[in-house]
């Protein structure tokens, strides 16, 4: 999905940004269950959820049997003998194209946010696993990865980079999870710099 200045603007809350990423992980959760997650209460996660929905970034998922047979309703509410309300992702990816929200007066503040908040989820992602790196067994030690490298490029050069690399990360996407699988974390970004030039 491409964000439009709308879904931008209503993105750009820390506790919806929050609600995306969970719901990317888990697939399909409650409103209950999200907001144990994220030490939020139901009212305001199921009111969060619905501005997102009205952007077509998240909609309800299939319905669930509780375990305890009691249900929720809407705003956390219990019910018994009704199936919970689960959550998921609307889309299989956001995109943020180009620097026009950032040029823009009426979205650079919203633009700005969201990519702070990307860029520190990111770095929160990395140092709790160099930081739990070592409890993890041996063979998933070994087949992560960290590396950064400088190139020199023109622009096309550099944009057919990105396509390539957009392009691996998608078909690894349809492959069928092998056995033992778990969620990867894969992070790149592709920009020029004048650091050289700087030194």
């Amino acid at each position: 999905m491409e964000l439009d200045a709308a879904a931008l603007k209503a993105l750009a809350h820390p506790l919806r940004v929050q609600i995306l990423r969970t719901l990317e992980l888990r697939k399909q959760e409650s409103v209950t269950g999200l907001a144990q997650e994220l030490g939020e209460t139901t009212g305001a996660v199921s009111y969060h959820l619905r501005q997102l929905a009205r952007h077509g970034l998240v909609e309800e998922g299939d319905a669930d049997e509780p375990e305890d047979g009691v249900a929720e309703e809407s705003g956390g509410r219990r019910a018994v003998g009704r199936r919970r309300r689960l959550w998921r992702m609307a889309v299989d990816e956001i995109h943020m194209t180009g620097m026009a929200f950032m040029e823009n007066e009426d979205t650079r503040e919203a633009a700005g946010f969201l990519l702070r908040e990307f860029l520190a989820s990111r770095s929160r992602r990395l140092a709790h696993w160099f930081a739990t790196a070592t409890s993890w067994p041996e063979e998933w030690q070994r087949a992560s990865s960290d590396m950064d490298g400088t190139l020199t490029l023109d622009p096309a050069q550099t944009r057919a980079l990105a396509d390539e690399l957009k392009a691996v990360l998608d078909r690894y996407r349809e492959l069928a999870p092998g056995e033992g699988a778990r969620h990867v974390d894969v992070q790149y970004a592709v920009y020029p710099t004048d650091e050289a030039e700087r030194t």
